[in-house]
């Protein structure tokens, strides 16, 4: 799985890292992922991705794979 925020539509609303802190963090006022996010992945945790995808309020966060 692929994932990725895009910095030109994320306006730093933080419910990505709300909804899966395990995933995302906050650089700069901005969504981003944690680098080496997998190994710290729990089971389940490719649902969630994608539902934070989908709940982003800005749309920047893209799933793939």
């Amino acid at each position: 799985m692929r994932i990725s925020v895009d910095p030109e539509r994320c306006y730093g609303s933080g419910d990505c890292v709300y909804r899966l802190p395990s995933v995302f963090t906050v650089v700069g006022g901005f969504g981003a992922v944690i680098p080496g996010w997998e190994e710290a992945a729990e089971t389940g945790d490719e649902a969630r991705v994608r539902a934070a995808a989908e709940g982003c309020p800005s749309q920047a966060i893209s799933v793939s794979g």
